[in-house]
């Protein structure tokens, strides 16, 4: 009787935890860095790795073994999905988690069961020093970098990408601060994944990213799309 119910308490706690699992993938929970990388590893050739951003940004700079997987047309996406095991993990990345969220929803929809994105994107996976497949150098050096940053004005530097549509929208801001602040301000653009040793050096994580220096030495820093009260204030605090 008791191995009875012993079994019966595993088969629920079973049950629950199989629940609770399809539970964060319905809700499309992201997992931590460091749970992401263990999963990928374990996985092992079981692997199917998908880059959701554009054919010109993974022939850029992609991670190994992933395959270009758009989410722009609904007719591609239904053809190559027919390419994959609906039974493999699956592991997505985009910049951020803007297109690789739509996708993880699409696969799920479509009966993949077991599908897990990259967060903070690949913007997170450069910075934080993990190799990628690239065709672009590595673009400016640290000591390049820093040669740009003598000024006697506050220096603004703005990592992004062309490809990132928060950075799209940070854009416009920096420039009407760079042209109000024209006295004060020197601002430099850095194109982040044709910087790749730079943006890890220094650490770079996220896009877009702003960090405003004063005489060689940052002094303020804010990721993701920043307000022009914001910058403002950040300058005018170090002026």
């Amino acid at each position: 009787m008791k191995n009875v119910r012993f079994l019966a308490i595993l088969s629920f706690l079973f049950v629950l935890q199989s629940a609770l699992k399809a539970q964060d993938r319905a809700a499309g929970t992201l997992p931590t860095f460091d749970a992401f990388e263990a999963k990928l590893a374990q996985a092992g050739s079981r692997a199917q790795i998908l880059d959701a951003r554009s054919q010109e940004e993974y022939a850029q700079n992609h991670l190994k073994g992933a395959i270009s997987f758009s989410v722009a047309n609904e007719a591609d996406f239904q053809k190559q999905i027919k390419s994959l095991n609906k039974q493999n993990p699956v592991f997505i990345y985009s910049i951020a988690n803007g297109r690789s969220g739509i996708l993880a929803k699409q696969l799920r929809e479509n009966g993949f069961i077991d599908v897990t994105e990259l967060p903070g994107g690949l913007s997170k996976w450069i910075g934080s020093g993990r190799s990628v497949e690239s065709t672009v150098g590595a673009g400016l050096s640290l000591a390049d970098y820093q040669a740009q940053l003598k000024s006697d004005k506050l220096v603004l530097v703005d990592f992004g990408s062309r490809y990132c549509g928060s950075c799209k929208k940070l854009a416009p801001i920096v420039d009407e601060v760079e042209k109000e602040q024209a006295t004060n301000l020197k601002v430099i653009r850095i194109e982040a994944y044709e910087n790749k040793a730079l943006v890890k050096e220094l650490g770079i994580t996220s896009l877009p990213t702003l960090v405003l220096y004063k005489g060689n030495q940052a002094v303020w820093k804010k990721a993701g799309v920043t307000t022009k009260t914001e910058i403002q204030s950040g300058i005018a605090e170090s002026l």
